[in-house]
């Protein structure tokens, strides 16, 4: 019987004798065996006087036909056997089943099998020895090639502790470029931990995670999940790109024409998921008005939505997804409060820009001087180079008649970058408000976990309902660095 592995006792290395010690007598010559008969190798003796340790004892043992009671065949009927037939590796029915249930009842229970060579058509050669490797000695040998056939092979035979060093390795490997990969197999193989991880690593780097070739790969019920989560990183038109690309290519996998009506059909609930309203109404005319996926009515439904107030009910979501992690910080750029503040349609703008990262969440905003009211306003944020509106929000907020500030929300996160010249808009419609006097043109902001943030004010060119650097509205700017 062939056995594999520089372990097994047929296959010892020249010299393997002298390195353990052994008094095993020299085998015959060939010569005195004639020319057809194989070339015969007594055991090996007192072995187990070299090995210090039960485990050193296991470890030799391990894939070696020395005292081995079964013999597993694996390839067969497989890819493996073209490329030189069904392997079998030898094995020790106490060890496997001293190591895992599964072999415990396939050797000891009401339905123990005597067969000396059992098959296994659905393990691969590779991950069963390492399988094998860490029942024998604790040893773990798994890599990037072999990690979830042995994950899957652990998993089969009941060894949670291959297992978890499985999870392991794939979480110390774990990035956005393969994190949509490693979801789908979490997902198959019902590893939850590894699951939040990479999903995790997908919040934080959405933009990076969807333009892998892993994403177009995974299945509908794992793209739905993603789908569904409040903490993506990423504007929700380019979300949307990102499914597009999927579903075309599921119709090839479907082996169906690439036409409007199919990408619907494969997207199924997963277009439901889309948070059309998060969209600029420049995004949504310029994407998904005119993608064919959307029916007539949805689209108008959804232009009405960003056109009139009061706003009619569309079937889509509108909660905001905010991956942010720690703490909200805010920056006032005013050192003192007055009445009294006018407004007539005209936007108040102030421009800005800030020396690291960070991402505007919502404005501070002044209200009434005549007691508790609401106002309806429109907040954006427009890149001043470009004249690119990063973001909006048409909304309203409610006063006590106070001097405080009250806050004024974007639908999602707007990422503005270092050194970039951003203008603040906020147009309301309401009564005469407070507004700040003896504004700042640097503002500093400090965490102790933190590195400073540092914002810069300049006045924008324009009419701007009277707002400057030294006073008017918009008075804070809430953040997440």
């Amino acid at each position: 019987m062939a056995s594999l592995g520089p372990a097994a006792a047929g296959d010892q290395a020249p010299g393997a004798e002298a390195e353990l010690g052994a008094a095993a007598p020299p085998p015959p010559s060939p010569s005195t065996l004639g020319p057809l008969l194989p070339l015969q190798r007594e055991p090996l003796y007192n072995w187990q006087a070299t090995k210090a340790s039960l485990k050193e004892r296991f470890a030799f043992l391990f894939n070696s036909e020395l005292l081995s009671d079964v013999r597993f065949v694996l390839g067969k009927g497989r890819g493996v056997a073209a490329a030189g037939g069904p392997q079998r590796i030898p094995a020790h029915r106490f060890v496997l089943a001293a190591g895992s249930a599964v072999f415990d009842a396939m050797f000891n229970g009401g339905m123990a099998t005597t067969s000396a060579e059992i098959e296994l058509p659905d393990v691969e050669p590779a991950a069963f020895l390492a399988l094998l490797r860490f029942l024998y000695s604790d040893e773990v040998q798994i890599g990037p090639e072999t990690v979830m056939t042995t994950l899957y092979t652990a998993k089969k035979y009941a060894v949670p502790a291959l297992e978890a060093h499985c999870v392991e390795f794939l979480t110390k490997h774990l990035r956005a470029d393969n994190a949509f990969m490693l979801l789908t197999q979490a997902r198959l193989f019902d590893e939850p931990q590894l699951a939040s991880l990479c999903l995790d690593t997908i919040d934080k780097s959405t933009m990076d995670a969807i333009g892998a070739e892993g994403f177009t790969d995974i299945d509908i019920d794992t793209l739905c999940a993603v789908l569904e989560r409040d903490t993506l990183s990423i504007r929700e038109s380019r979300l949307f790109g990102a499914v597009v690309r999927w579903a075309e290519a599921e119709c090839q996998r479907q082996q169906l024409p690439v036409t409007f009506a199919n990408k619907q059909k494969v997207l199924g609930k997963a277009l439901s998921l889309i948070r059309f309203p998060l969209m600029t109404i420049e995004e949504f005319a310029a994407g998904p008005a005119q993608s064919g996926i959307l029916s007539d009515r949805e689209v108008v439904n959804l232009f009405l939505h960003f056109t009139v107030n009061p706003k009619p009910r569309v079937e889509y979501i509108d909660r905001p997804r905010c991956c942010l992690r720690g703490k909200e910080c805010c920056i006032n750029r005013f050192q003192q409060v007055e009445s009294r503040w006018g407004y007539s349609g005209t936007s108040d703008r102030i421009r800005f820009t800030v020396n690291r990262r960070i991402s505007v969440v919502g404005f501070g905003l002044y209200g009434s001087i005549h007691g508790p009211t609401d106002y309806q306003v429109n907040i954006q944020i427009i890149e001043y180079e470009k004249k690119q509106t990063l973001g909006q929000n048409d909304t309203g907020f409610s006063c006590d008649g106070t001097a405080n500030t009250f806050r004024v929300m974007f639908k999602e996160p707007i990422e503005i970058l270092p050194n970039v010249c951003c203008t603040a808009c906020a147009t309301l419609k309401g009564p005469d408000s407070h507004y700040g006097t003896k504004g700042l043109k640097k503002v500093v902001h400090e965490t102790p976990a933190a590195s400073k943030t540092v914002f810069f004010f300049f006045s924008s060119p324009g009419n701007n309902n009277g707002t400057s650097i030294e006073d008017g509205q918009i008075p804070e700017i809430i953040f997440y660095t």
